[in-house]
């Protein structure tokens, strides 16, 4: 058989050109893939942040820090409300010492400038009225001042007596001009409950008991005055 120089005949295909080219269409599919995956999941990422940003925002602004002193329902850190909670902006409460009396805006006190003594709050029952400018000073050491007027249920007083006993950093009292018959404060924070039983009290005891709002963490409840200064 003779082949005619005037007609080429036909090329084998060249496989390794077509590898060649698989090869990239490969390379270029999966790297389209790689990049559509890194795209949606920075998406989610994007997502899941503005999500948490306006859950924040949203946590605080119901922190209820009002200057006034306006009534609120704060949750705490076991996810209860407190109902009835009054809170007060502490970057405007004094905290200076001073010598001489302070006339507060509330009352009980929930901060402001102070007496540089303080009352011990180690679990402390006293049977006699605080002078208000050592009272505060041991909120500004992260205690809870539980106090009762003359309307309170005697019952729920001694209940009250007891647990204050066995919870440092606490202090109880009477107190004649309160409007609830018993009242609990920390600094910048406070609520009138119904009684010793009331869920509020462990509630309050939970979140101000040295919580986030003191002012001078670790500082102590000890060391200070035992007993009412005449």
């Amino acid at each position: 058989m003779s082949f005619d120089p005037r007609h080429p005949q036909p090329q084998a295909p060249d496989t390794r050109a077509r590898g060649t080219r698989n090869r990239a269409i490969a390379i270029g599919l999966a790297a389209a893939v790689v990049a559509g995956l890194v795209t949606f999941g920075s998406y989610l990422l994007l997502e899941n942040s503005e999500a948490n940003e306006k859950s924040d925002d949203a946590s605080a602004a119901q922190d209820g820090k009002h200057p006034g002193g306006h009534g609120d329902s704060h949750e705490n850190a076991t996810g209860g409300t407190i109902e009835g909670l009054k809170s007060w902006d502490a970057a405007k409460l004094g905290r200076n010492h001073v010598a001489g009396p302070v006339d507060y805006p509330m009352k009980p006190p929930v901060g402001g400038d102070h007496n540089p003594s303080w009352m011990n709050c180690d679990g402390e029952v006293y049977e006699k009225a605080l002078p208000d400018v050592n009272a505060v000073h041991s909120l500004e050491h992260g205690a809870v001042w539980v106090t009762y007027n003359d309307t309170a249920d005697d019952a729920d007083v001694a209940e009250l007596a007891e647990r204050v006993k066995r919870t440092p950093f606490t202090l109880m009292s009477p107190y004649a001009g309160q409007e609830g018959a018993i009242m609990l404060s920390a600094w910048g924070k406070q609520v009138a409950v119904d009684s010793a039983d009331d869920e509020r009290v462990d509630r309050f005891f939970a979140q101000y008991v040295q919580g986030a709002q003191t002012p001078e963490p670790g500082a102590p409840c000890t060391g200070g005055l035992a007993s009412v200064p005449r």
